[in-house]
């Protein structure tokens, strides 16, 4: 999985083209759609309707074969398509090229326009909304990233041992080693070992072994800010807390072996253990609009937002999920036009106030209709307090 960072989305809103592509397509991980190559046909199939908008748009064909070839070399590599999560977001100008396979639920939408489209993308910047889980045995390692909605698997088997005996340098099941607990309260557990090793050398192999984790891990966590939830046998999770450098590793664990779960039975427990923390900026800014709309601290009308954004005032940005708003903004005079649909010459509104407000700082939430604040508007701001 290609995981993408607050850096890699500043290179994306920095990009200016005068063609920028942006395409986003669900996918799926596994079964019939996977061997059948379903997420690949479905690339495919859009950018051929991204080609023929480009040629209508006057651009050559030499252009068009620049910006699609390293979309045409991922059609063709054949281990890109067997891991994959629940969707894929592309981006390509003549210069530049991004892919990222993340865990969210994308619709089918491409985008031709000066800039990249990252509105699809505001989830994964929602901090209170993403976690980390790491399923660890002493034969296992796995790491997901997720969402309040969703969950995928982070490949890490180049950073991480994936067994103990491959930090420690034998094979533990062949010399019978056994690690039990008399006392499930962890500190106190007591390792029963066949392989003539103390107590105390059964616990520095697994130290050793938590310890290569975590470093392999840092290389994915270190830029984070979002919980680690650890699903682990009890008298584990105790060693690993003591060896994690990881500042926002969550201290309640999901007990048992992991193998015992399924990935989505695993979401499932991690949601229930990070319940009152997911969503709640998401919650405390809805309730503050709620509170002060209709006053000079909350907007609902575009004509009056955008100009907000430009001056920095918007704290946070509430925008409906499968809407659009077409039409341009100037900077200058700060007057905004809105068109009925997309054409020559005009944007989304939304994508370019979601890059602003994200620039500065603030908070982007994409919201289902029904539960905008104010529904009566596509766009609703929350300003900054002087």
């Amino acid at each position: 999985m290609s995981l993408i960072n607050d850096k890699d989305l500043e290179k994306l809103m920095n990009v200016r083209d005068k063609t920028c592509v942006s395409i986003f397509i669900p996918t799926q991980r596994a079964g019939k759609e996977v061997l059948e190559e379903k997420n690949k046909t479905h690339l495919k199939s859009l950018w051929k309707e991204v080609g023929t908008e480009l040629k209508e748009k006057g651009l050559s064909e030499d252009k068009i074969a620049k910006i699609g070839k390293p979309i045409e070399a991922l059609l063709s590599d054949k281990s890109f398509w067997r891991h994959q999560s629940d969707g894929l977001a592309i981006f390509a100008a003549e210069d530049f090229f991004e892919k990222y396979t993340l865990p969210v639920n994308f619709e089918a939408h491409t985008y031709i326009s000066e800039e990249f489209y990252i509105k699809p993308l505001v989830p994964m910047f929602n901090e209170d909304s993403r976690f980390y889980l790491l399923a660890l045995q002493l034969e296992d390692v796995e790491l997901y990233e997720a969402t309040t909605y969703s969950i995928g698997k982070v490949e890490v088997d180049d950073l991480v041992p994936s067994r103990l005996e491959e930090r420690v340098g034998f094979d533990y099941k062949q010399k019978h080693l056994d690690f039990k607990t008399q006392n499930s309260g962890g500190e106190n557990t007591i390792f029963h070992g066949h392989g003539g090793a103390s107590e105390e050398v059964r616990k520095e192999e697994i130290n050793r072994y938590f310890r290569a984790i975590d470093k392999g891990l840092d290389s994915v966590l270190h830029d984070e800010r979002v919980p680690l939830v650890v699903a682990t046998q009890d008298y584990l999770f105790p060693i690993y807390e003591k060896v994690n450098t990881y500042n926002h590793l969550v201290e309640k664990v999901i007990p048992g072996n992991p193998s015992d779960t399924d990935m989505l039975g695993l979401h499932e427990k991690a949601l229930k253990i990070l319940e009152p923390e997911l969503e709640k900026t998401k919650r405390e800014k809805t309730k503050k609009f709620n509170e002060l709309n209709n006053t000079d601290n909350t907007g609902a009308s575009v004509t009056d937002i955008l100009p907000a954004v430009q001056q920095g005032k918007v704290d946070t940005l509430f925008l409906e999920n499968r809407s659009e708003i077409w039409g341009t903004y100037n900077n200058e005079n700060m007057n905004v036009s809105i068109h009925d649909d997309q054409q020559n010459g005009n944007y989304s509104l939304m994508n370019w106030a979601a890059k602003e407000v994200l620039k500065q700082g603030g908070n982007v939430f994409l919201i289902p209709e029904a539960q905008m604040p104010d529904k009566n508007s596509k766009m609703n701001a929350l300003y900054r307090f002087n």
